[in-house]
C-alpha cells in the first residue's frame, strides 16, 4: 500500500521516480480502509530535502499512511518559500484538536542554544504534552529527540568538543525489540552534532531503554514506553549526499571542519559518498509503523485514553 501525498507536494514525484508507492488524495477516499495518521513535525531549515527524506522511509511499508506536514505556529522560515509553506504545512495550533497514530519531531540546527532559549520552546512544551493525549506513539530526532528526554525525564544534552560528524559504527543491544526487527549486530548511522547525551544519565532514569548505541559517539535510540516515544539522536533519514553538502557548506563558509568520518571512500572527499545505512533506516521506520498499525485504536478518537 502507498503513502498518501498532495499530487503537487515535491515529494509525489520525487518518490514516485524512485519507485516507492504513492497514492494521491482523491483516490485514497475512495479505498474502504483507514489510513494511518502521521504527523511530520519539521523543524529543519530545508523543509522540502527533510519532507522527502521521512516519507520515502515511511512510505516503504505495506500499509496507507496519511502524511501531514506541520509547523510550529510562529516560527517563520528562512530557506523554504512562503508558498510551499502556505500549501502544505498547517500550523500546530490549528491541528492540535485532532488525533494522530503516529509523529515525527525532527531535528533543528540550534543545539548549541540551551533549550530554554529557543525562540519555539513554549509552543514546543505544549507540543510534546499534546503527544500524550492526542498521539500513539511519537519518534523525537536528534534535537527533537533530546527535547523530549529533557523535557520528560530530566536529561541534559552536553556539548561536545569537537563535532560527531560522520558514518559511525553501532551496536544492537535489543536484538527482541521489535523495533529492531531485521537489525544486523552491527551497523553504520551517519552522525551530524556538536551535543550528546550520556548513557550513565539515561540508564539512572527508570523504563528508559537503550536500543542502539556506538562507542564512539555514545547511545543513539532509546525507547521511552511510558509515553509511548523513541528518541533518536543520529540520522538513519539522511540521503547519501547529506553530509556532503553539510561538508562543502562549510568548506565554503571557511569554517573549521573534519572530513567525515568513515564516510567518503578512502577519506577523499573528491570521490562520492557510498549508502550504508539505508537498509536499516526502512527497517526501522517500517517497523515503527507496523508497530503503530499493530497497536493503534482503529477509532482515532480512542488515542490517548
Amino acid at each position: 500500500m502507498p503513502i498518501t501525498l498532495p499530487e503537487n507536494l515535491p515529494a509525489f514525484d520525487v518518490l514516485r521516480r524512485e519507485g516507492v508507492m504513492v497514492m494521491s488524495e482523491s483516490r485514497a477516499a475512495r479505498q474502504d480502509i483507514r489510513p494511518l495518521r502521521i504527523g511530520l513535525l519539521n523543524l529543519m531549515p530545508k523543509k522540502i530535502q527533510t519532507e522527502n527524506q521521512f516519507a520515502r522511509l515511511i512510505g516503504a511499508t505495506p500499509l496507507q499512511i496519511e502524511l501531514s506536514l506541520i509547523r510550529m505556529t510562529e516560527h517563520k522560515t528562512k530557506n523554504t518559500a512562503a508558498e510551499h509553506m502556505a500549501e502544505f504545512y498547517r500550523p500546530f495550533q490549528e491541528v492540535k484538536g485532532e488525533k494522530f497514530d503516529g509523529l515525527i519531531i525532527t531535528g533543528a540546527p540550534i543545539e548549541h542554544l540551551p533549550f530554554e532559549e529557543v525562540t519555539y520552546w513554549d509552543e514546543m512544551l505544549e507540543v510534546m504534552d499534546w503527544t500524550q493525549t492526542n498521539v500513539h506513539s511519537t519518534f523525537g530526532v536528534c534535537w527533537g529527540g533530546m527535547a523530549m528526554i529533557n523535557h520528560f525525564h530530566g536529561v541534559e544534552k552536553h556539548m561536545l568538543e569537537q563535532k560527531a560528524f560522520g558514518c559511525f559504527r553501532h551496536r544492537n543491544l535489543a536484538p527482541s525489540s521489535p523495533y529492531l526487527r531485521g537489525f544486523s549486530d552491527d551497523f553504520v548511522i551517519p552522525v551530524s552534532r556538536w551535543t550528546e547525551m550520556r548513557q550513565d544519565e539515561i540508564d539512572a532514569v527508570p523504563g528508559l531503554v537503550t536500543l542502539l548505541a556506538s562507542d564512539e559517539v555514545g547511545p543513539c535510540l532509546v525507547e521511552d514506553p511510558a509515553h509511548r516515544a523513541l528518541y533518536i539522536f543520529n540520522h538513519f533519514e539522511y540521503d547519501s549526499d547529506t553530509l556532503k553538502q553539510e561538508y562543502d557548506r562549510d568548506v565554503a563558509n571557511g569554517t573549521p571542519v573534519n572530513i567525515p568520518v568513515n564516510y567518503y571512500p578512502d577519506d577523499d572527499p573528491s570521490k562520492p559518498p557510498l549508502n550504508r545505512w539505508r537498509s536499516h533506516g526502512h527497517l526501522l521506520y517500517g517497523n515503527w509503523i507496523n508497530q503503530i498499525y499493530q497497536t493503534t485504536p482503529y477509532d482515532l478518537a480512542e488515542i490517548g485514553s
